[in-house]
């Protein structure tokens, strides 16, 4: 694929190494030629306002200024994303001694996950760079947002996924239609498949391999609403699940990019990643005070979080440990709780991700390394019910009577 004269990327100008900081042209690449190291978007923003977005739609393309996307992106067919709520927790602040807390539920986007956001914005990249076919690997959630996203952009799609991946996610992902195959190996095999398939199907954008640049940005939606949603303010401590790392690193990188454009005032704040124990090599790395990410061989009920060769591990590193953060890991048992202490104070349902992020938050706060008089945000990622067998053999009803006020007063519930 080449771009073309009329290839409108938006306000993206090139692809910048991360390692070697060596640009080349906008175009299908994720590697760099001299060094490879991973690449991500320059930019040339112009005059991006806080005015000029409110304007916007109620969705991440109101961002489209800041991101690499084209100039009419919303009146294309696409699952519109994004804008989702930022809310305030004070019953869960109450439970763990926080002064000021909120979730940003990203349960409510279109297929009920934040990868709503990067496979929008992966989609409207490819079309550009004229790829016919939306596809990739996944642990469950991607998968959900590439088939839908494909199946109403008219699109064919083609999704890859571990075959002991939870049966609710298999089935929302597979009622979309498309091309979906389940793979005998956890998710680190399954990407490895989708990257020798890649290199032979020339028209088939893998969002998260060969577009993995353009896709990775819808990330920074993210750091983009929490800012605006707190009234351009940046919160001084954030908390966010880590699986390949893009989420956490891409949500540091909003907060720049506003900081510089004078959207929000320049002040501190702190990052930290949050993982299952299972499946915890960035943690492992932070703690042993490590550069390099030791793979991992996945064994946790948060499958979502499950990749044992995170690729933006070390760029976690780099922004927990710049911004004075950390990151921490918790058990699966943890992690269950965590589902359930949201849920009863916030009434949010979070999957295993919001799980590990809220178990997290409660082991940072227990350890000191959280500050719990500062405004904090935690990331509630997807919804619980594509989750069950987490919590289905510990929650159950208060009582199964039979139909009369006698056996409900028996039952002492009143």
């Amino acid at each position: 694929m080449a771009l073309t004269p009329a290839t409108d990327l938006g306000p993206a100008t090139a692809l910048v190494c991360r390692e070697c900081g060596t640009s080349r042209d906008l175009g299908p690449h994720y590697a760099c030629e001299e060094c490879f190291g991973p690449l991500e978007i320059a930019y040339d923003f112009g005059g991006v306002t806080r005015e000029s977005i409110e304007s916007g739609p109620r969705n991440i393309w109101r961002y489209k200024g800041l991101l690499p996307v084209p100039s009419a992106i919303a009146e294309t067919p696409n699952t519109e994303p994004g804008f989702t709520r930022l809310v305030r927790a004070d019953n869960l602040a109450e439970s763990l001694g926080l002064q000021s807390l909120w979730v940003k539920d990203d349960s409510g986007n279109p297929t009920h996950s934040f990868k709503d956001r990067v496979v929008a914005v992966a989609l409207a990249a490819a079309r550009e760079l004229g790829f016919k076919v939306l596809a990739c690997p996944s642990t469950g959630n991607l998968a959900n947002a590439v088939a839908a996203a494909a199946a109403r952009a008219g699109i064919r799609s083609a999704v890859f996924v571990p075959s002991n991946l939870e049966a609710q996610k298999i089935i929302t992902t597979a009622v979309y239609g498309g091309t979906f195959v389940t793979v005998d190996g956890n998710y680190d095999d399954v990407n490895r498949l989708a990257s020798e398939i890649a290199g032979e199907q020339d028209d088939w954008a893998f969002v998260n391999v060969n577009v993995r640049p353009y896709y990775a940005e819808g990330s920074k939606t993210l750091g983009y609403e929490i800012a605006e949603q707190l009234g351009w303010r940046l919160p001084d401590q954030i908390v966010v699940p880590v699986a390949s790392g893009s989420q956490l690193t891409k949500i540091d990188k909003a907060f720049q990019e506003l900081i510089k454009l004078n959207l929000v005032e320049d002040k501190p704040y702190r990052v930290f990643g949050a993982q299952a124990t299972g499946c915890a090599p960035v943690a492992d790395a932070f703690k042993a005070g490590h550069d390099v990410i030791r793979p991992v061989k996945p064994d946790t009920i948060a499958k979502s979080l499950a990749i044992g060769n995170p690729a933006d591990g070390p760029y976690v590193l780099d922004v927990a440990r710049r911004t004075n953060g950390s990151v921490e890991d918790v058990s699966d048992a943890e992690v269950v709780e965590g589902i359930r202490l949201l849920a009863r104070t916030e009434g949010i349902f979070g999957e295993t991700a919001g799980g590990v992020t809220v178990a997290t938050l409660r082991k940072l706060i227990a350890s000191g390394a959280l500050d719990p008089s500062a405004e904090t945000v935690i990331i509630n990622s997807g919804d619980g019910l594509k989750t069950l067998d987490a919590v289905a053999p510990v929650v159950a009803p208060s009582a199964n009577i039979a139909p009369s006020l006698e056996a409900f007063r028996a039952a002492g519930l009143a």
